[in-house]
């Protein structure tokens, strides 16, 4: 059976304090993608950490299966089929508020996105939109085309097995207050 390690996933709740220059040290290292985790034109001052937990299956007290989220912290082995879920948190610790805030977050390797599973709980002018292309392009619903036995060509959407990376914008981030966006993802 093959196994994925994750060394340090504790340690990768990553707490940096970025500047927004476009990229953040060793976010590249970790997730091995040359994509930044924020881009903003220098305004304001946000901290952003990286969470990972483990979903988990359990019984009741009446046998019923219940999914829980097991926080991974020190060197993890994962299984393939296993589901993670990945909480980026930023929080802006300025006085003003930050506009134009992209967080861009990498499928890391070995892993599937699963599907409709990003969510964020800022307001409804957020955006989260996705990468099919190693993420150099974003969209709400990434397409392909596929040729049928027919020989027509056709627009799909994406098989979750084709992302890359997830996008989150946010168009302000207000002084002294935190965000949060989710995805989960599988094990290869």
């Amino acid at each position: 059976m093959k196994r994925l390690s994750i060394v340090g996933i504790g340690a990768i709740a990553l707490m940096a304090t970025v500047s927004f220059t476009g990229h953040i040290p060793g976010v590249a290292q970790i997730w091995n993608s040359g994509s930044a985790v924020a881009q903003n034109a220098a305004q304001g001052q946000v901290q952003l950490r990286l969470e990972a937990e483990q979903q988990v299956t359990t019984q009741d007290q009446q046998g019923k299966q219940v999914k829980q989220w097991r926080p991974l912290k020190g060197e993890v082995t994962v299984q393939p089929g296993d589901v993670l879920r990945y909480t980026l948190v930023g929080e802006n610790t300025g006085d003003r508020p930050v506009k134009n805030l992209t967080l861009n977050q990498p499928i890391p390797q070995g892993m599937v996105y699963v599907l409709k599973s990003a969510t964020t709980d800022v307001n409804q002018n957020s955006k989260i939109t996705y990468s099919i292309d190693g993420g150099s392009n974003f969209v709400e619903n990434p397409t392909v085309r596929v040729t049928l036995p027919n020989g027509n060509v056709e627009v799909q959407p994406a098989p979750a097995s084709a992302y890359t990376h997830i996008r989150l914008h946010l168009p302000v981030v207000n002084a002294k207050t935190t965000v949060k966006a989710n995805y989960q993802v599988q094990v290869r």
